[in-house]
C-alpha cells in the first residue's frame, strides 16, 4: 500500500535522511573547524536529535600514518541544524582505534 506523502506528519515531511544527517555533519565540522575530514565513526539517534562522530585530520605528518586525528561529535536535530560539537579525543593514525 501506497501512502501518500500528504498524509503524513509534518514532522516526518522535514526529518532528513541519516544519510543527509551524516553528509551535514561532516560538511559543518570541516567548516567550523578548518580540518580535512577523515572518516565517520558513528551515527546514532537519541533524544537531542542525531549524534555523529567523525575523525578530522589535526595535523599532517610524513609519514603519513603518523598524522594527528581527532574525533569530534556533532548534535544535530531532526532537520540538520548543529546544536552543538565537541572534540572528544585525538589519536596518531597508525593507533588502533579502541571503541569504549
Amino acid at each position: 500500500m501506497k501512502v501518500d506523502s500528504s498524509e503524513q506528519p509534518e514532522a516526518a515531511k522535514m526529518a532528513m535522511s541519516i544519510g543527509n544527517i551524516i553528509q551535514k555533519a561532516r560538511s559543518e565540522l570541516s567548516v567550523l573547524t578548518g580540518l580535512e575530514l577523515s572518516s565517520t565513526l558513528k551515527t546514532a539517534k537519541d533524544e537531542m536529535g542525531w549524534r555523529v562522530s567523525v575523525e578530522l585530520v589535526e595535523k599532517r605528518v610524513i609519514p603519513d600514518n603518523m598524522d594527528i586525528l581527532a574525533t569530534y561529535e556533532a548534535v544535530l536535530d531532526n532537520h540538520g541544524n548543529l546544536l552543538e560539537f565537541s572534540r572528544k579525543g585525538m589519536r596518531r593514525r597508525a593507533e588502533t582505534l579502541v571503541e569504549e
